[in-house]
């Protein structure tokens, strides 16, 4: 009896690990699923197209930087992809979600670029609603004075636009740490499974003991 209370149970101490793990197996996780992310996805390619906006002699340059912005925000819209989609081969919902445009405020040009998982393909997409951007412009020149023209087209990309699995695992990596650390921030505290012994306090003596030993 008095061998089981001064051997209690082990502690929490000794069967759990420090807090720094969470953090180190966060990292080693997120790395590792980062990683095969970016080895097993196939990788993506962007390719872009340029057209420019030009003023006719009934027009000025900021007509044409205006119409510019015009044009860049109507080129993913549907009577323009419609035609597009007949010369890349693919239908509107794939143009929708592969091509974006984007103008500068300070020249009247428009980049179209598309994305897909083949180099040919993202050529084609941008060339195709690049053409097609043109010449729904040009069908309005009469009225808007500004001509719109293909200043480059889009070739097939050498390289993948898309993050390599050294990247994504860094990311991966980052993004694990620091849920292990917000795990141990909002995870409740352990409570102590044993309370140290209170300090005994001897009773005071009664005046009857006190005069007994005296």
């Amino acid at each position: 009896m008095t061998e089981n209370a001064r051997n209690p149970r082990p502690t929490a101490r000794t069967r759990t690990l420090p807090p720094w793990t969470l953090l180190a197996a966060g990292a080693v996780l997120g790395g590792l699923l980062g990683g095969a992310y970016g080895t097993f996805k196939p990788p993506t390619y962007t390719a872009t197209s340029y057209v420019v906006a030009v003023p006719t002699e009934k027009s000025d340059p900021a007509s044409a930087l205006g119409f510019a912005q015009a044009y860049g925000r109507v080129a993913t819209q549907v009577a323009v992809l419609g035609d597009a989609q007949v010369w890349a081969g693919v239908p509107v919902s794939t143009l929708r979600s592969s091509v974006q445009t984007a103008t500068s405020p300070d020249a009247p040009m428009v980049a179209v670029s598309a994305t897909s998982t083949r180099r040919d393909l993202a050529a084609d997409m941008a060339n195709a609603v690049a053409r097609s951007l043109t010449r729904h412009a040009n069908d309005t020149q009469d009225s808007t004075h500004v001509e719109l023209l293909q200043f480059s087209r889009a070739v097939k990309p050498a390289e993948p636009s898309s993050a390599p699995p050294t990247v994504t695992g860094l990311v991966g990596a980052s993004a694990g740490g620091l849920l292990g650390g917000l795990v141990l921030l909002v995870r409740p505290r352990r409570r102590t499974e044993e309370s140290a012994p209170a300090a005994s306090v001897p009773a005071p003596a009664t005046a009857a003991d006190v005069h007994g030993q005296l």
